[in-house]
């Protein structure tokens, strides 16, 4: 049977960035051998920060995430990976050239096995598909369950269920929206692309809105999904629209794709005439639907909901001493944009500098 101070169970971009800065004897266990969510997230260049960073753009407590972000900031994040390739995109957004830059970074000796259970006698015995591990102290950091193709497991909702957690509903997050049978017009425009401003709520967000076979993506709309439940989505299709002076027709006169305008108007019943122009604006800028749901786990980005913060103190369980949760497992979700994978890294280094 192996020994160790602290088995970290999973190695995304929580696990790897607290064994990066562990300086007490570990044991690093996944079962997949490269981290493909980091992989192939930010279409394979990895997202890894954002410019602006706050706790509103995370949904969870308000405290505690404030109070880990300003542990280890953006800022900080942006200097421990100052010597590999990257630029910043949207002039907010940190990617790297390539994901593999970020991988070959973070990259430690891993012990490829799957995690079956965990279970407390004087230390914590870690059963494997390859044996047993006994541990003085273990971190939770298994993610969560979207893109379950790509070896993404529910692992530590169930460790953290066995010690008597509570796990607050888990749903798909960043993650395009299906349509009522009302708003199918839109599965005509697939590829057509708009930049919008969508809110919900008191939340906005302006940036492009992508139509699919399935319903409505893009990362206005992935962004509005993190706070919706139900009820109705508001999209403005016009937010940079200045008015002008025309006898041309609106899918002329219009700054938007003419098959957009198209399918619009035929959905609303108006006739692509001058004369209509006001009230088609107005259309345009106060569109609102509620989606039917979402495309699910296997398309989101990340898992909304998890393990409770209040059953928590600085990461470690209330209810067994030395058992610690760290990164998305926990009930923290960010906006799209880097903000996820900020968490990841903030949490780990917090917790790197505790258990030090």
């Amino acid at each position: 049977m192996q020994k160790t101070e602290i088995a970290i169970l999973g190695a995304g971009a929580s696990g790897l960035f607290l064994a990066r800065h562990l300086k007490k004897n570990y044991i690093l266990i996944d079962k997949n051998t490269i981290p493909q969510k980091i992989k192939m997230s930010g279409g394979g260049k990895c997202n890894f920060t954002n410019e602006f960073v706050t706790v509103d753009n995370y949904l969870g407590d308000k405290k505690f995430i404030s109070k880990i972000l300003n542990y280890y900031t953006n800022k900080d994040v942006i200097k421990f990976f100052s010597d590999i390739p990257f630029q910043k995109i949207k002039n907010n957004q940190y990617f790297a050239k390539s994901s593999e830059y970020i991988i070959n970074k973070l990259n430690q000796k891993k012990f490829i096995a799957e995690i079956l259970k965990v279970e407390k006698k004087d230390n914590f015995l870690i059963h494997t598909s390859k044996g047993i591990i006994e541990a003085k102290k273990v971190v939770v950091a298994t993610g969560g369950v979207s893109f379950k193709t790509v070896g993404a497991s529910d692992i530590g909702y169930k460790i953290a269920e066995n010690f008597g957690h509570k796990i607050v509903t888990l749903k798909p997050a960043l993650v395009g929206m299906t349509l009522q049978k009302n708003e199918f017009w839109m599965k005509n425009l697939s590829g057509v692309s708009v930049f919008s401003k969508v809110e919900f709520n008191n939340k906005k967000f302006r940036d492009n809105v992508l139509f699919s076979h399935r319903g409505i993506t893009g990362p206005a709309i992935l962004n509005a999904s993190l706070y919706w439940e139900k009820g109705n989505i508001k999209i403005n299709f016009l937010p940079k629209y200045k008015k002008i002076k025309s006898n041309k027709s609106p899918s002329n006169l219009l700054n938007l794709p003419k098959r957009f305008v198209s399918e619009f108007l035929k959905s609303q019943n108006i006739e692509d005439k001058n004369q209509n122009l006001e009230f088609i604006i107005e259309k345009l800028q106060n569109y609102t639907f509620a989606p039917a749901g979402t495309f699910g786990f296997n398309k989101a980005e990340v898992t909304k909901g998890g393990i409770s913060l209040e059953e928590l103190d600085d990461f470690e369980s209330k209810f067994v001493k030395n058992l610690y949760f760290i990164g998305e497992v926990l009930d923290v979700t960010g906006e799209l944009g880097g903000y996820n994978f900020q968490w990841c890294f903030s949490s780990a280094k917090y917790l790197a500098d505790m258990l030090n």
